[in-house]
């Protein structure tokens, strides 16, 4: 999986934010156009996070060269999407 060039926003930054958005939007005070706003900047801070998340996994598993498999062999037959 490539790598993107653009610098990526903190992890946990992107998690605080979307925390901030769930919880004006769960107030219902922001409008219509603000919170189709408010939705798309979800959308895309999950998908970065996902994305993280995704190369998080990828880097450990290379760096235990496969030994996850023998340290945990049910953990990837459970995983759900």
């Amino acid at each position: 999986m490539a790598r993107s060039t653009r610098a990526q926003p903190d992890f946990e930054k992107s998690v605080a934010e979307l925390e901030d958005i769930v919880r004006q939007m769960e107030q219902g005070d922001v409008g219509l156009e603000q919170s189709l706003n408010l939705y798309q900047r979800g959308i895309a801070l999950v998908r970065g996070c996902r994305e993280a998340l995704d190369n998080a996994e990828q880097r450990v598993r290379e760096l235990h060269d496969g030994e996850l498999s023998t340290l945990a062999p049910t953990a990837a037959g459970d995983r759900q999407e």
